[in-house]
């Protein structure tokens, strides 16, 4: 893993997402690109060079934002992109090649209904780039328990499993497998791939309505310090990535949260 990408709002749990970012990637031996995207008012007046001004004020607060925040060495560089902030995901990955994306998650409050707010959605809908969302006033710790929630072992893209593949090497995880099978299941989601397997510690078959559903009844059993999911074409989860929030009653959970996807 070598280039980890973080979008940066102007949220309180910011600088939370940038330190947990900075120190992955202290362990990971991984470059930390801190990104904001920034739009031009349609009517700017009578202000001259607002592009100017506006990208010279978000550099400002992505480096004050950085100069808070513990660096531990990592190498730390700054996007600043005007138009939206999917455009200018695709954009970066393109000339950078981007590994992994950490975005924060809502407040971990009840009162807070949202899971994944706009950005972090649209990022997860739209792009192609595993991301991993970190809950908020959540502290990095070493990744030792994984539970990867499935309703199917079919594994059609090649690099889906590239960032799992290697957070296991580098911690030395315990990665166990959860295999849903809900209503509409068909017997070749009960075959696990091979390299799924290569993963699996240890496996559990269960029944319920949803792959959430499935999460919730086993994942305090497993205990994980990371959740795992697929962003698949078809399931539960599809019907997640739908819109650009997540709401708590869809999907919820209170340690860091890998969605892979496949390129």
């Amino acid at each position: 893993m070598q280039n980890i990408l973080v979008p940066i709002g102007f949220t309180e749990n910011a600088q939370n997402t940038l330190q947990y970012a900075i120190d992955f990637a202290a362990e990971t031996n991984a470059k930390v690109f801190v990104f904001r995207a920034y739009s031009t008012p349609t009517k700017m007046g009578t202000i001259i060079n607002v592009n100017n001004i506006i990208e010279r004020e978000t550099n400002l607060y992505l480096r004050t934002m950085v100069n808070s925040v513990d660096k531990k060495n990592v190498e730390i560089k700054l996007i600043s992109a005007r138009g939206s902030v999917v455009d200018s995901v695709l954009s970066i990955d393109d000339e950078l090649g981007i590994d992994l994306i950490i975005v924060g998650a809502k407040s971990n409050s009840i009162k807070e209904e949202i899971f994944l707010g706009k950005t972090a959605g649209s990022i997860v809908k739209q792009t192609d780039v595993p991301v991993l969302t970190v809950p908020e006033n959540y502290k990095f710790i070493p990744v030792k328990s994984i539970l990867l929630a499935f309703k199917s072992g079919v594994l059609k893209s090649k690099t889906a499993l590239n960032p799992l593949q290697y957070v296991v090497k580098k911690f030395a995880s315990q990665v166990n497998l959860l295999l849903v099978k809900t209503p509409n299941y068909e017997q070749e989601d009960l075959v696990i791939h091979k390299d799924l397997e290569k993963l699996q510690a240890t496996l559990t078959v269960t029944e319920n309505a949803t792959t959430f559903q499935g999460v919730l009844e086993h994942i305090k059993t497993h205990n994980p310090d990371m959740l795992c999911v697929f962003r698949r074409k078809r399931g539960f989860f599809q019907k997640l990535w739908e819109k650009n929030t997540i709401l708590k009653e869809e999907f919820y959970t209170s340690v860091p949260l890998l969605i892979l996807k496949g390129k």
